[in-house]
């Protein structure tokens, strides 16, 4: 197909050489942009961390210090940062280190007996039609954030509360 365009363009007096060689290029590109798959995703695989000796001992240390408690600890290494996996107190904990140690965040998953009193009473009173299904915590940069999945007759709710303000932020009807 390609050998049969040159041709043409080549038996045609007003194409110049820098013409063909511009069209061919061209051509090329065309083909090439057409034999890609755009809709492809790739997704490497994460890298896991098998001995405590790939760890830096600051991120170590700051891990100790901050969950002395942690059980079935697992390192992950992602970018220039660690992911510590682990579970503690009967919650499931993802805590993000730098290199430096300095813990960037903790979200830990738990239930409704993993809230603190006064939250549980304050969503429970805000939708009392309501049961509470889940509770997720997140500590990053002195923000302490809890986010209450909530589970309704006709929907189910998601509602953060910071600082003592509580918001709405997810609501989905049921499937009838």
């Amino acid at each position: 197909m390609i050998y049969k365009f040159v041709n043409q363009i080549q038996t045609s007096k007003r194409f110049t050489m820098k013409k063909i060689i511009l069209t061919i290029i061209i051509a090329l590109q065309l083909l090439a942009l057409a034999a890609q798959d755009k809709d492809t995703i790739i997704t490497l695989p994460e890298v896991r961390i098998t001995t405590a000796t790939a760890i830096t001992t600051s991120v170590y240390s700051s891990f100790r210090r901050a969950f002395p408690e942690a059980e079935n600890l697992r390192w992950y290494k992602y970018d220039r940062d660690y992911l510590a996996k682990f579970f503690m107190k009967d919650m499931d904990h993802n805590a993000l280190f730098r290199q430096n140690g300095v813990m960037k965040y903790d979200i830990s998953y738990g239930y409704e007996k993993h809230l603190p009193d006064a939250i549980k009473n304050e969503v429970l009173n805000a939708y009392d039609n309501y049961k509470i299904i889940r509770a997720i915590r997140v500590k990053a940069y002195e923000r302490d954030i809890w986010v209450v999945k909530l589970e309704g007759e006709k929907k189910y709710l998601t509602v953060r509360i910071e600082d003592g303000i509580m918001d709405e932020v997810e609501s989905f009807y049921k499937a009838d």
